[in-house]
């Protein structure tokens, strides 16, 4: 008995890590939505990470989290460190570019699992409004693969990105 349940076990987990390997190298996640204001409205809320607590769903997920800015006030070479409890855990991110139209964020993850990332703000004019896409997509390590046999990353990180853009809406348009 105790060697057909080992035996079971063991053909479980390899489905698991065959399936995982069958998964891509890359990743990406992302989200639009419509929001009533010009792009220039909404760019600095964006491009500023002082003003991302004003929206960003991360920012709610553990009221002692330690947050540290460095670098530029805003714009390429700004900077923001957090580090709290095991829902934001331990990360850094860095404006690269803040364009007109595009701000592109170094994403660096060190808990609860290292992850580096590129997350992407698009903004494309639309008639009064502005298509405000919020996108992230980086490489994907085995571990990762392993997890999202599990769970579905593009539903998790996908409703905070709807939730954080929501929040950017109502920012924008006040």
């Amino acid at each position: 008995m105790a060697i057909t349940i080992i035996v079971i076990v063991a053909l479980l987990l390899l489905a698991v890590l065959g399936v995982a390997a069958t998964r891509p190298n890359e990743f990406r996640v992302q989200r639009t939505t419509r929001i009533n204001a010009a792009p220039d409205r909404i760019l600095p809320n964006i491009a500023d990470f002082h003003r991302w607590e004003a929206w960003s769903p991360y920012e709610k997920l553990d009221a002692a989290m330690v947050k540290t800015h460095s670098g530029a006030a805003s714009g390429p070479g700004a900077v923001y460190e957090w580090e709290g409890n095991s829902k934001v855990g331990k990360g850094r991110m860095e404006i690269l570019e803040a364009a007109p139209r595009k701000v592109t964020v170094k994403l660096d993850f060190m808990r609860p699992f290292e992850a580096h990332n590129t997350a992407e703000f698009r903004l494309d004019p639309v008639d009064d409004a502005t298509d405000v896409t919020w996108a992230m997509y980086g490489p994907s390590p085995y571990m990762i693969k392993v997890m999202g046999v599990f769970f579905n990353m593009d539903k998790l990180a996908g409703k905070d990105f709807e939730t954080g853009l929501a929040n950017l809406k109502q920012v924008a348009e006040r």
